[in-house]
C-alpha cells in the first residue's frame, strides 16, 4: 500500500500506527494563528478496539493498512469457533470466538456476513445490518398495562435478548436492526 500524509486524513481511514492497523474515527485539521497546523485526530485499533486520540504535525505520513473485507457465509461453530466461506472461491476460514464480539448473537447458519482481513488475519466480523429472528421466550404481557412505549425482554433463537412492545409473544419473528439490537417490526 502506499504513503499518506495528514492532507490526506479522514474518517474510516485505516493508516499503521504502531505497527498496528488503525481506523480514523474523527479528525480536525487546525491552524492556529502562530505556529505550525496540526491534525487532531482519534483512532480504533482494528485489532484490539482501543481507542486513542493522537495530535500529528501536518505534513506528516503513513503507511496506508492493507485491510480487505469479503462477503462470507456463516456454516456451523464447535463453541470455539465460527467457520465461514468464502462465497467466491468456497475457501472456509476458522474465526475465534473473541473476535466475533456481538456479531455471534445475530447470525444464523448461512447468514452472509462482511468479513475484514489485515493481510491473512480476520480483524472483524459484521453481520447483515437487518435480521429476521424467531423469539425464542418473552414474558406474557400483563392485562392492563397499556402505558405508552412499555417494553420487555424477549430472548430470540441466537441467545440474543432484546426489548419489545407487550404484543410480542413467544414464536413470532422480528426484524432487528443489528448496529443498535432494537427491535424494528414483526416479520412474515
Amino acid at each position: 500500500m502506499g504513503t499518506i500524509d495528514t492532507s490526506e486524513f479522514r474518517k474510516k481511514l485505516k493508516i499503521i500506527l504502531e505497527g498496528q492497523p488503525w481506523m480514523i474515527v474523527e479528525n480536525e485539521f487546525v491552524k492556529p494563528g502562530k505556529g505550525q497546523a496540526f491534525n487532531r485526530t482519534k483512532f480504533k485499533n482494528l485489532l484490539t478496539g482501543r481507542v486513542l486520540d493522537k495530535t500529528f504535525k501536518s505534513g506528516e505520513t503513513f503507511e496506508e493498512a492493507d485491510v480487505s473485507t469479503t462477503n462470507m457465509q456463516y456454516l456451523y461453530n464447535d463453541g470455539h469457533s465460527y467457520s465461514f466461506m468464502n462465497t467466491k472461491n468456497f475457501e472456509q476460514v476458522e474465526i475465534p470466538r473473541e473476535i466475533m464480539e456481538d456479531a455471534a448473537k445475530w447470525i444464523l447458519e448461512n447468514a452472509v456476513c462482511e468479513v475484514s482481513f489485515w493481510g491473512d488475519r480476520v480483524i472483524s466480523v459484521t453481520p447483515p445490518t437487518f435480521v429476521d429472528l424467531t423469539v425464542k421466550y418473552t414474558e406474557p404481557a400483563v392485562r392492563g398495562d397499556t402505558a405508552n412505549n412499555v417494553t420487555k425482554k424477549a430472548t430470540l433463537e441466537t441467545g440474543a435478548e432484546i426489548d419489545v412492545p407487550l404484543f410480542i409473544e413467544a414464536g413470532m419473528r422480528l426484524k432487528i436492526d443489528t448496529r443498535t439490537g432494537e427491535y424494528l417490526q414483526r416479520s412474515t
